[in-house]
């Protein structure tokens, strides 16, 4: 397969280090985006000619716009787009400032968005290209205390959804990558918290107790089934990473829908059947 030319937000850590260094290490080449040039300065110094690294903040959509285009002027192509900057907003809804509310769906949903919209003129024009959105088990099922945080990767499925039936006839291919918990920092130094009320405690105890007890994933092993992915004639809308996200997503189901199947008598009255 000949070499190709990847976009990947938020590379200075976590997944997007670590599949941008795979990518690099296969002979790919790779655009990061980083908020801190010095993270990336081993790839930068080991890829000099493959490898660019460029400062910016996802928020910022004409900054996004020009971000993508360079990256397609510097390597030519523009083959797949990793849009893996985020970070998790720790909280009970009720404790959550309307400031961290706004600043998670910025970040998380937005950013993402205007990565897809600045790449998707120059996949168009190529009749190709991959976009991958990195969502996560969180993205399809919920857990107490951090409630804004599924509603970014919520809408994030959504919009990716749409998205993938929208491109199809271009070529373009859409996989929202959902990985269970990974060793990652989104639960440490990139995560933010809100102000804690006591009444949630016990909630909060509960919690960070079901978490202890499952073993996170290693970043560096997702590169190999990532690249498997994009390698992929017929890659897929949705892709667990881990083991755990497939047990919780059929658990989750079969709730959902025993509900509407009890509840359904209650729908149809509502259409007067």
């Amino acid at each position: 397969m000949s070499s190709r030319t990847w976009f990947i937000t938020g590379s200075s850590r976590g997944f997007g280090y670590e599949w941008a260094r795979a990518a690099l290490a296969r002979g790919d080449r790779v655009v990061g985006t980083v908020r801190d040039a010095a993270t990336v300065a081993d790839l930068r110094a080991a890829h000099p000619d493959t490898f660019l690294d460029l400062t910016l903040d996802v928020r910022d959509r004409a900054a996004v716009f020009a971000a993508v285009d360079r990256a397609r002027a510097h390597f030519g192509t523009l083959d797949i787009v990793v849009n893996n900057a985020g970070y998790g907003q720790f909280g009970m809804v009720e404790e959550l400032s309307e400031a961290e509310a706004r600043e998670q769906i910025e970040t998380n949903l937005f950013g993402a968005l205007w990565v897809t919209q600045a790449a998707l003129p120059h996949l168009r024009a190529a009749g190709s290209g991959h976009i991958l959105q990195v969502s996560s088990i969180g993205g399809i099922t919920a857990f107490p205390g951090i409630g804004m945080y599924h509603a970014s990767k919520w809408a994030l499925e959504g919009i990716s959804q749409s998205l993938a039936q929208e491109v199809a006839g271009f070529g373009i291919k859409v996989t929202l990558i959902e990985p269970g918990g990974f060793s990652t920092d989104w639960a440490g130094p990139s995560a933010r918290h809100a102000e804690s009320l006591a009444a949630y405690d016990e909630v909060r105890a509960a919690r960070d107790r079901s978490r202890a007890a499952r073993a996170p994933g290693d970043p560096v092993a997702s590169a190999a089934a990532v690249l498997r992915i994009v390698d992929a004639a017929a890659p897929p809308l949705r892709a667990f990473l881990g083991t755990a996200p497939l047990g919780l997503a059929e658990a989750d189901y079969a709730s959902r829908l025993a509900i509407w199947r009890e509840w359904q008598p209650v729908a149809e009255l509502a259409q007067g059947v």
